[in-house]
């Protein structure tokens, strides 16, 4: 899905799950990783189970069978969108006893966190299915590249990204990423794009990413992330017309990479050689660690980027999870 994602095009309404047993429902205490999934899907709305399997569990039928299980608790809903073709996997969003338990942990109720159970929902049938799933793919993928000694050390949904610089920028997602090499970390902005968006509004995002450097004082390279090699050589000749008119382009890095230059890779990732920075007149690609050195001005990592849970806009925002649960944060 990385290098071929899939179009909102071939989605058809979502197959309905089935209904739940009647009565009620003994629940033996969640685990660690439970509570972990709980705060994922409520980070990133939806998350399959072929994602979910990939960064949590040892196999696909053992997390098959333990997401069923927290379904039967009611702490999980799922559906399955349809396809012209093929078949996709069970998709899973929080459901009101899994907030519950989210509120309870965070002393408050279930609506200061600003869960709606019908809104949750209402991602099955929302026009940006495909963009969310597509986002949560790469940093997915990202996260469990086989690469041991790298790591995904963040990854902030964007609601998230909304809530916190949405007046300036919008980022679909923010993440850290650390490779050992020279003890590289790259703080950037994710924006993923599915060739749906005219070119000019692609580029036009700049002048936002601009302000809100100006305002922050922090420099952090936008990666942006498209389909095909064409789509990518004309987003780069927007970007750089955009890029170049901005007050300080110097404050704004640019990367491109295309998921059509992932194919020769057995094992495809984001974290390959196919990211190419804007201010450059070279086609040598560089992997994601090596773009921690291509711009001097980067604003150097904060190491307190696990903010603690917070109010903000009378709405309180958990603590971001980490990108795997703790049992297998090394694995």
């Amino acid at each position: 899905m990385i290098s071929h994602p899939d179009r909102q095009a071939d989605m058809r309404a979502p197959h309905p799950s089935p209904p739940r047993p009647s009565g009620a429902v003994k629940v033996t205490p969640l685990t660690g990783r439970d509570r972990w999934i709980l705060r994922m899907v409520h980070e990133h709305r939806v998350l399959t189970t072929n994602q979910l399997a990939e960064l949590a569990f040892p196999t696909y039928k053992i997390a098959r069978r333990r997401l069923a299980i927290l379904h039967d608790y009611r702490v999980l809903d799922r559906f399955r969108p349809l396809l012209t073709r093929g078949s996709t996997p069970s998709h899973w969003v929080l459901a009101p006893a899994g907030a519950t338990v989210l509120a309870a942990e965070a002393g408050v109720g279930p609506r200061d966190l600003g869960y709606n159970h019908q809104q949750a929902l209402a991602v099955a049938h929302s026009l940006h299915l495909t963009h969310t799933l597509g986002v949560n793919e790469w940093f997915t993928t990202l996260t469990t590249n086989h690469e041991p000694d790298n790591r995904v050390a963040a990854w902030w949904s964007q609601t998230r990204c909304q809530r916190l610089w949405g007046d300036l920028a919008r980022p679909d997602a923010y993440g850290r990423y650390t490779h050992p090499d020279h003890d590289s970390t790259l703080d950037f902005f994710l924006e993923y794009d599915l060739a749906t968006t005219s070119l000019p509004r692609v580029a036009a995002k700049l002048s936002g990413y601009s302000e809100l450097a100006r305002t922050t004082g922090r420099v952090t390279p936008i990666l942006f992330w498209v389909p095909t090699a064409l789509r990518e050589t004309n987003t780069r000749d927007a970007l750089r017309r955009t890029w170049e008119r901005l007050p300080d382009p110097d404050a704004v890095p640019v990367a491109t990479a295309a998921a059509q230059h992932l194919a020769p890779f057995p094992d495809p990732s984001p974290a390959d050689r196919v990211w190419l920075p804007l201010d450059t007149n070279s086609a040598s690609r560089l992997h994601l660690h090596e773009l921690a050195a291509v711009w001097p001005r980067r604003t150097p990592p904060d190491p307190d980027i696990e903010q603690s849970t917070l109010t903000l806009g009378g709405q309180v925002m958990l603590a971001p999870p980490p990108p795997r649960p703790p049992t297998l944060s090394g694995r």
